[in-house]
């Protein structure tokens, strides 16, 4: 049955490593120590920003994409917490709430694929609901782009408004209202009037189709920078002053070259670019999630450096946000 997961100190204790004379985040990171996730129960705890795992890679799946993004969350999480705890960043910031369990579903179908991406949708905004009625910054790390529907939608209804969203992206993930997958979350927020503003940074020209250039071309919310224009421009910065009071920042890790995901590329961002979008405008976003990255993918294809990337750009976020 699908469920939140939430860890106890001994789980996350599991996944330290020991060394004399340090101090790991691990060490220092607040849990939530309730059976059950609450508004209250979230205001109860000091941290500002609450973890949060969504490992899967159904919706990538119900977008005909390669299986692989479900193996990122427990190695990242490894990896974030075995960073040191130091005058840069304690871990007392941060609660490591959990990571959703979530069943396969019967069929490899299509259409049940796309189906069980509606049933995490009516998992994952709830959760994310609360976090962000409880005053509290959601870091989100997935699991496909699917998610960030629920996301969208979990922070609208918090605000109650709803609100724009930067998603730093080779894809636009506009493709039509056709049942859920990971590409078209942000369709369907649209749709249901939780997002507001759509910016696009980063988009490849070579991988959106006429379709959804036209509806980018004339929708006035939706803002796009195309890569192969920040090729030739080095100063365009995404238009990053024109964002409302509530903005969420979407990262998928397919536009950063050479990182392990289903739409993996050789050219796009490097993990550089990002690092520094992240630490030079954190305070603007009120979420921060990461997404399609992968340590194996189902192809055989496999990574050791995603997890410490993911944990690099986690703790750049916490770090730009408290500074």
């Amino acid at each position: 049955m699908d469920k939140l997961k939430i860890l106890s100190q001994s789980d996350i204790n599991h996944l330290i490593i020991q060394r004399d004379g340090e101090t790991r985040l691990g060490e220092r990171v607040n849990i939530y120590r309730h059976d059950v996730i609450s508004v209250d129960g979230l205001k109860a705890n000091d941290s500002k920003f609450v973890l949060l795992g969504i490992p899967e890679d159904i919706g990538v799946r119900a977008n005909a994409g390669i299986a692989g993004a479900a193996s990122a969350w427990r190695t990242s999480l490894t990896a974030f917490l075995n960073i040191q705890s130091n005058r840069f960043l304690n871990g007392e910031e941060i609660l490591v709430l959990g990571y959703f369990e979530i069943d396969e579903p019967e069929e490899s179908t299509i259409r049940a694929l796309r189906n069980k991406v509606a049933e995490i949708d009516e998992l994952v905004y709830p959760v994310i609901e609360k976090i962000v009625a409880a005053g509290k910054v959601p870091i989100v790390i997935g699991g496909g782009h699917n998610n960030a529907y629920g996301i969208i939608k979990g922070t609208s209804l918090a605000c109650k408004e709803p609100i724009d969203v930067l998603n730093v992206d080779a894809h636009a993930d506009l493709r039509e209202l056709e049942g859920r997958h990971s590409g078209n979350g942000f369709s369907y927020a649209l749709k249901e009037n939780h997002l507001d503003h759509y910016f696009m940074y980063g988009l490849h020209q070579n991988y959106n189709n006429e379709a959804i250039l036209s509806q980018i071309e004339s929708n006035p919310k939706l803002k796009a920078v195309f890569f192969d224009d920040i090729l030739m421009d080095a100063g365009n910065n995404g238009h990053f002053d024109e964002f409302g009071p509530v903005t969420g920042l979407e990262i998928d890790l397919d536009c950063i070259q050479n990182v392990l995901s289903s739409a993996e590329t050789p050219s796009g961002f490097e993990v550089n670019d990002i690092r520094k979008l992240i630490l030079m405008h954190a305070k603007k976003f009120s979420y921060l999630h990461l997404c399609e990255g992968a340590t194996r993918m189902l192809d055989g294809r496999v990574s050791k450096l995603t997890s410490k990337l993911i944990a690099y750009l986690v703790s750049d976020f916490v770090k730009a946000h408290i500074s």
